[in-house]
């Protein structure tokens, strides 16, 4: 398809107070949150102002999607537009139409296959077609899963391997740290659901999982070239839990696994948080916030590596992205699994409620 329009496509937050809880209310509807678990997660905004850092770093990001396109002489503009909060996707998609554009291209700030990173922006996008009254009218493409492109990889082993010198440079040896790779816990139903229907019996813990191991393989590959000690031993871990408690979500948690670590006498960690493009809230307060807490409780040196949004290398290696299917260049990954497919097929994430209509979708 020749695309007119690029929509960066994120997840949204509050930008003030009054603005928390009926964010919260959109992003936990049909779910069964209880309410003082929204109450909970309300004072975590609150104490950051009532302001998520999510969407003024996506206005940074779009700004600088725009740049490089422009750089590389690539002439079509850039437009953001959110799940849960202002710009809602069906105002963006009249304004993009009003501007003349019907061949949209969604560049995604989730870089994994699962329902909640992928189907569930397509089966928004497909409602928003329906709500601005442009369905026949355009066309939504997506950009495809980027866990193992180097322009997202890269930029955390870069991180790991500072966060490494600075540790050894203080007299810790690897042996006194520990590497927790931190990625959202999601519900282990939709973990194993993740990804093509036939990939499910490849992967026991589905693909959502294995997409992680494999980013944190290729990070920690790319670390030993810049170091010159062995790496400490790893773990992949997870955060962020917002389920029902009687659901079964993917652990360790990132506070066990810290508490854990103590009791085998680890003197320093270093948090990495893969599962992430930018410091929005789930890293601003669930790490540098308490997870920073438990540590220094437990008298364990503790560096968290930024996420790569606001880097020129994953700038760059998104509109690498939007080349792959703007002018077909050659499609990059650095691991087995990769490049992942550019179209979603049937059945794939699903929605662990009802089918929905979804936008991007390839009959096999």
């Amino acid at each position: 398809m020749n695309y007119d329009a690029v929509l960066l496509t994120s997840f949204g937050g509050p930008e003030s107070p009054d603005e928390v809880m009926p964010f919260l209310e959109r992003v936990t509807a049909g779910r069964g949150i209880p309410r003082e678990r929204l109450e909970e997660v309300s004072h975590h905004y609150l104490t950051l102002g009532g302001v998520s850092p999510i969407n003024e770093q996506n206005r940074v990001l779009q700004k600088a999607l725009q740049d490089e396109l422009n750089l590389r002489h690539i002439d079509i503009p850039v437009y953001l537009g959110n799940r849960n909060s202002e710009p809602f996707f069906s105002q963006v998609l009249k304004d993009i139409y009003a501007d003349g554009h019907s061949r949209v291209l969604s560049l995604v700030t989730s870089a994994y296959s699962s329902y909640s990173g992928c189907r569930q922006y397509r089966e928004n996008l497909a409602q928003a077609l329906v709500d601005a009254d442009l369905t026949g009218k355009m066309a939504i493409g997506k950009v495809r899963h980027y866990f193992d492109h180097p322009g997202f990889v890269l930029p955390f082993a870069n991180g790991l391997a500072e966060a490494l010198k600075t540790l050894t440079n203080e007299g810790l040896q690897p042996a006194d740290t520990h590497i927790f790779f931190t990625t959202h816990s999601i519900p282990i139903s939709m973990s194993r659901t993740s990804g093509p229907v036939e990939m499910h019996d490849r992967f026991e813990s589905g693909v959502y999982v294995a997409q992680h191991l494999a980013a944190t393989k290729v990070i920690l590959e790319h670390t030993k070239g810049q170091i010159d000690f062995e790496l400490p031993d790893w773990s992949l871990v997870y955060q962020s839990r917002s389920g029902a408690p009687h659901m079964p979500w993917l652990e360790p948690d990132i506070g066990d696994a810290l508490r854990n670590a103590a009791r085998t006498n680890t003197k320093a960690v270093v948090v990495i948080p893969i599962g992430f493009v930018s410091d929005h809230i789930e890293v601003v307060w669930d790490l540098d916030n308490e997870a920073k807490a438990i540590a220094e409780e437990l008298n364990m040196r503790f560096i968290r590596v930024a996420t790569p949004g606001k880097s020129h290398e994953f700038v760059s290696g998104l509109v690498d992205l939007l080349q792959e299917r703007l002018s077909g260049t050659e499609r990059t990954a650095l691991s087995p699994l990769g490049p992942w497919a550019d179209y979603c097929p049937v059945g794939c994430c699903p929605n662990p409620r009802h089918e929905l209509p979804t936008i991007a979708e390839l009959s096999i």
